[in-house]
């Protein structure tokens, strides 16, 4: 007696990834739904993997995406004839009558592909099983990450209102006159009179050795203009959700940061009035956080598009561009890094905002005799300094000669050097900082005096 065997395809829907194909064929803007969480390797059909990588090239040129340029693109790659010629791009197009459903299609071929996924990994680990000789606690952490990483795919970031994370903070630290300017005030008032405030379309690099003040100016910046009610987006790459929330708790409290952290509040002081009335304020401000993995730039484009659409997208913070993901595999740093800085030009030109890119600056200023950057310590620089509209470096005499900063009566001050204005002049804007709660206050040169804006 003979026994039939079935053999079980793997989890896979065709029609529905065909759906997804027709969708951005009749309707080009419908990409915007899917491009931040399905990639081309979540199709099942290899033809349908190399069609959806086609209009993800022609989606990040900002061409068209209808049957004729996708053949033409397929054409070039020498792959139309593979994925079946044109008649199949036009049977995919005629094959649903609208694209309003793509997002539901995407999430059912990302769930198809996590299945999939979920197999390979229990056929791995079924296989590491017979391996009798490995160490038990190795072979389980392998099989732990594996079946994480079939997790992970699953997670889609979208921003956060720092308003709706303030409660919880609260909780957390319970427990332990520029009418007439252009761009965007950052309420600093020589750094407004040289840029003109925050310009619409300019890629603004904000550079600096680590442990200097990139994020908490950043944040800072963020907080004067989210108080004009203008929509604030912040991609922190960095630091976590927490972490970001009690950085704007601290800035606009004036309660040091490290209170907040450690719970160390003071009892007969007014710290936690301070805090809770910081908090009542941040509620109100439109600032929005993503403090998920590491974006590309079609994912960074897609979030930001409908954050600005729904709310009006102002101003867009990276933190820091070295983390964001490239789309393509490089053979160096540099090549990655130059893919993300035009990418981020492109962004702030398309949504007509000024994006604030924070960067790293390479080891090459701790050799040089008075540590101040230049353009080229831009770390990875590729093309930053050609694409950026404003570089600025944040200098420190106290965290590069602390006694020397002492007599000179620096410490706890910065230089922002403005070393490049593609519209304007460059210059020198001194600050103070408050090393408890990170504040940045302009020190009036004229006078030595702090110019206080909160």
């Amino acid at each position: 007696m003979t026994e039939k065997t079935s053999v079980k395809l793997p989890p896979q829907s065709l029609d529905v990834e065909k759906s997804i194909l027709g969708s951005v064929l009749i309707d080009r803007e419908a990409m915007h739904k899917i491009v931040d969480f399905l990639s081309p390797a979540d199709f099942y059909s290899r033809a349908h993997q190399i069609i959806y990588e086609a209009m993800l090239s022609l989606f990040e040129k900002h061409e068209p995406i209808d049957v004729l340029s996708l053949s033409n693109n397929l054409e070039e790659k020498g792959c139309l004839d593979d994925v079946g010629g044109s008649s199949y791009l036009a049977s995919l197009a005629g094959s649903v009558p609208t694209s309003a459903h793509i997002a539901n299609y995407g999430k059912i071929v990302q769930r198809k592909k996590m299945l999939r996924d979920l197999i390979s990994a229990a056929h791995d680990i079924a296989g590491m099983g017979h391996q009798e000789d490995e160490d038990i606690e190795s072979l389980l952490d392998t099989a732990e990450k594996k079946i994480f990483s079939v997790s992970q795919k699953s997670l889609t970031h979208s921003f956060a209102r720092l308003g709706g994370n303030l409660n919880e903070a609260m909780e957390r630290i319970a427990n332990q006159d520029s009418g007439a300017m252009r761009g965007h005030p950052t309420k600093h008032r020589y750094l407004d009179n040289t840029l003109g405030g925050l310009q619409k379309s300019d890629l603004i690099i904000l550079a600096a050795r680590p442990s200097v003040g990139k994020t908490a100016f950043a944040v800072d910046i963020a907080l004067k203009v989210a108080e004009q009610d203008i929509p604030v987006g912040i991609f922190s790459m960095e630091m976590s959700m927490d972490q970001v929330v009690d950085r704007f708790i601290a800035v606009k409290s004036g309660v040091s940061l490290w209170k907040l952290r450690t719970g160390k509040l003071s009892h007969e002081g007014d710290d936690f009035l301070k805090i809770t009335t910081a908090c009542d304020n941040l509620k109100k401000m439109p600032i929005f956080i993503d403090d998920g993995s590491s974006p590309n730039i079609l994912q960074m484009r897609a979030m930001a598009r409908r954050l600005q659409a729904e709310f009006g997208l102002g101003l867009l913070v990276v933190d820091y561009l070295q983390l964001m993901t490239p789309r393509r595999s490089y053979d160096n740093a540099v090549q990655q890094v130059t893919e993300i800085s035009r990418g981020l030009k492109g962004l702030a030109k398309e949504l007509n905002i000024p994006i604030i890119a924070i960067s790293q600056l390479s080891r090459a200023v701790e050799q040089r005799e008075g540590h101040k950057p230049r353009l080229s310590d831009l770390r990875d620089s590729g093309s930053i300094e050609q694409d950026a509209d404003v570089v600025m470096f944040i200098h420190r005499d106290d965290k590069t000669n602390y006694e020397k900063a002492k007599e000179q009566n620096k410490l706890n001050t910065a230089q922002l050097i403005i070393a490049k204005h593609r519209n304007g002049p460059t210059g020198e804007v001194d600050f103070r900082i408050d090393p408890d709660s990170l504040r940045f206050m302009e020190i009036d040169k004229s006078r030595q005096e702090e110019v206080f804006t909160f």
